[in-house]
C-alpha cells in the first residue's frame, strides 16, 4: 500500500514548471588529431554573431527536447565538420556565468583523438571552415574555448601516461621510434630513449614481429600491441604507466 502512495506522490503535471531560471546548454567537441606534423586541433570559424569570423570549437546548443547530450555533440560534428561515428568521451561541464555574451550558457565537452588522414572534414551549414590548427599555434578562440582545450589537453596527457589510448593511431606494425614519437607528439616534450625504450618493453604490451619496417634508411625491427596480453595484465593488477 506504501509503495503505491509513493508513486503517486511522485507523479508530475504535464503544465508543471519550475519558477527559477533555466540556462541554455550547448555542447563542445575538443578533437585533436595526430599526424606527422603532431598534436593538432579540429576548429570551425564561426558564420554567426556573437564572434562572427572567429575560430572556436565544433558545437551548438542543444535545443532538442528528445536529444541527449551524447547525440546532441554527435549531430553538432556531423553538421559543422562532416565527421560522424567518432568514439567521444566526456569531457568537462563549464558553466562560467560570462562565458557566453547572449544568456547564460553551460557547455558539456567532449574530447577525441583521431587520424585527421582517416576523416574527410568539411564546414557544413553552420561553419564558413573547418580546419586542423597545431596545437601550439592555436587562434585567438571564440567564449571560453582556450580554457575548454586547455583542459582537453591536461586530460589527454594524464590519459595517455596511463592507458595505452594511441595505439590505434599507429600502423598495425610500428617501430618504436614511431611509437616513442607519438608520445612526444602527445605529450608536448621529449622522451629518453633509452628509458622509454626499457619501460616499454618491460611491460608486455608489445609483440615483437620478426619483420623489419621496409622505410628507406636504417631498418628497424617492427612490433604490434597485443591487446589480447594487456587486458590479461588489467586483470592480474598491471597498471600501464609511462
Amino acid at each position: 500500500m506504501s509503495n503505491r502512495n509513493d508513486k503517486e506522490k511522485q507523479k508530475v503535471p504535464k503544465n508543471f514548471t519550475y519558477k527559477y531560471p533555466r540556462p541554455a546548454l550547448t555542447v563542445d567537441g575538443v578533437v585533436f588529431g595526430l599526424s606527422d606534423e603532431g598534436l593538432k586541433l579540429l576548429l570551425i570559424e564561426r558564420l554567426a554573431d556573437p564572434y562572427k569570423g572567429s575560430w572556436a570549437l565544433p558545437g551548438g546548443f542543444v535545443d532538442r527536447m528528445d536529444e541527449s547530450v551524447d547525440d546532441a555533440i554527435r549531430r553538432e560534428l556531423e553538421e559543422e565538420t562532416n565527421i560522424t561515428g567518432l568514439f567521444l568521451e566526456q569531457l568537462y561541464t563549464f558553466g562560467t556565468p560570462d562565458r557566453d555574451p547572449r544568456e547564460r550558457v553551460v557547455s558539456v565537452a567532449y574530447f577525441a583523438l583521431v587520424k585527421p588522414s582517416d576523416l574527410n572534414v568539411q564546414a557544413g551549414s553552420d561553419a564558413k571552415k573547418a580546419e586542423w590548427f597545431h596545437v601550439e599555434q592555436l587562434p585567438d578562440l571564440a567564449f571560453d574555448h582556450a580554457d575548454v582545450v586547455a583542459k582537453g589537453l591536461e586530460r589527454l596527457r594524464g590519459k595517455v601516461r596511463y592507458q595505452p589510448v594511441g595505439f590505434e593511431l599507429l600502423p598495425k606494425k610500428f617501430t618504436l621510434t614511431q611509437l616513442q614519437t607519438m608520445y612526444e607528439h602527445i605529450l608536448g616534450r621529449k622522451l629518453d630513449k633509452r628509458n622509454f625504450r626499457k619501460k616499454i618493453l618491460a611491460m608486455g604490451v608489445l609483440r615483437p614481429l620478426n619483420k623489419l619496417s621496409d622505410t628507406g634508411g636504417r631498418r628497424a625491427k617492427l612490433y604490434r600491441f597485443d591487446q589480447k596480453n594487456y587486458k590479461n595484465l588489467v586483470k592480474s593488477g598491471f597498471n600501464f604507466e609511462l
